[in-house]
């Protein structure tokens, strides 16, 4: 197995290369100057051009590719245009709060989703499983921001129950431990939930229809035949074989989720990669689009990855070598 782990990850490698060469290219393809962000007014073109010389960009593009690709290969993303930061410094702040509002997503699409496919599948055809496949279809139906904008002015704003946005309270640093612990929760509550049920309506429906296929096997007619609890039926032996192309789903998710954080980040303003993504794309700083593009596609690639090897786990007949 470590082989095979060891052979998509250098497979992934000209992937990503591919991705951040034509992010590359199209960021500054786009209209705007992000020598702009320093220059007001009628000013000077000398001073004008000094600054372009600063940000590297009065070089030919292709000559701005090559520096590119020497610096990238060292790991070195470079500064920010807008925040006058070394990139490094800002992807350490983004990306553990993207990854605690993702994960925590993921886990809520699993749980919720396994558990309405499995109870809309052993219900088959009963008014429970009519009742959430009209949820579900419904609810997967519904764009995020309108979602999030609609619990917002319920809970929050109305309620008065959730924060409506932040990651903290203003006093946050000033409590204790579990207190600091509390706050935090309560802030991620909305933005986990808008996140993981559109994702988790999904997983439910795939659930539902792998189950009801592997309940039509012999295998299970035969445990049945045994005289098995029903619940040990599906619990044991149907739900582990039924999982497998549900892993699938879930592996492929964590693309969905990346793109959808975006939009959720933005409208409970929380500080991960979504939000330094937007300022950045609009500020025209291309060191941090460019170094996100190459975090989020590396996520893509070892979600890709943790599927396949999930697989194995799940189900011993698979060799992934």
């Amino acid at each position: 197995m470590l082989l095979y782990i060891l052979k998509r990850v250098i497979a992934a490698i000209p992937l990503i290369f591919g991705l951040l060469t034509v992010t590359f290219f199209i960021i500054r393809m786009a209209p705007g100057d992000p020598a702009s962000l320093y220059l007001q007014g009628n000013v000077d073109p000398g001073i004008a051009d000094r600054v372009r010389r600063n940000l590297g960009l009065d070089d030919p593009l292709p000559l701005q590719y090559v520096k590119w690709l020497k610096a990238t290969a060292t790991g070195e993303f470079g500064v920010s245009f807008s925040k006058h930061r070394p990139v490094v410094d800002i992807l350490a702040d983004a990306i553990p709060n993207t990854l605690i509002l993702t994960t925590l997503a993921l886990f809520l699409n699993i749980a919720l989703g396994v558990l309405i496919g499995t109870l809309s599948a052993v219900t088959r055809g009963s008014w429970v499983d009519n009742i959430t496949t009209v949820l579900a279809l419904f609810v997967y139906s519904i764009p995020e921001f309108w979602l999030a904008l609609m619990l917002i002015l319920g809970v929050s704003l109305h309620l008065d129950l959730l924060p409506a946005a932040q990651m903290h309270s203003p006093n946050a640093d000033q409590l204790p431990m579990f207190a600091y612990i509390f706050d935090l929760a309560k802030h991620l509550v909305l933005p986990v939930f808008v996140l993981g049920f559109a994702s988790a309506a999904a997983t439910g429906r795939y659930m539902r229809g792998s189950l009801l296929d592997v309940i039509k096997q012999d295998y299970i007619r035969t445990a049945r035949a045994k005289g098995l609890p029903e619940w040990k039926v599906v619990g044991k032996h149907a739900m582990r074989n039924a999982m497998i192309p549900v892993i699938t789903i879930v592996g492929l998710s964590l693309p969905f989720l990346l793109g959808g954080a975006v939009v959720v980040e933005a409208v409970f303003d929380w500080p991960g990669m979504g939000n330094v993504l937007l300022e950045a794309i609009f500020s025209r700083d291309y060191p941090v689009v460019i170094a996100l593009t190459a975090i989020s596609g590396l996520m893509v690639v070892l979600g890709n990855l943790l599927a396949d090897v999930l697989y194995a786990i799940v189900d011993p007949r698979i060799r992934l070598e």
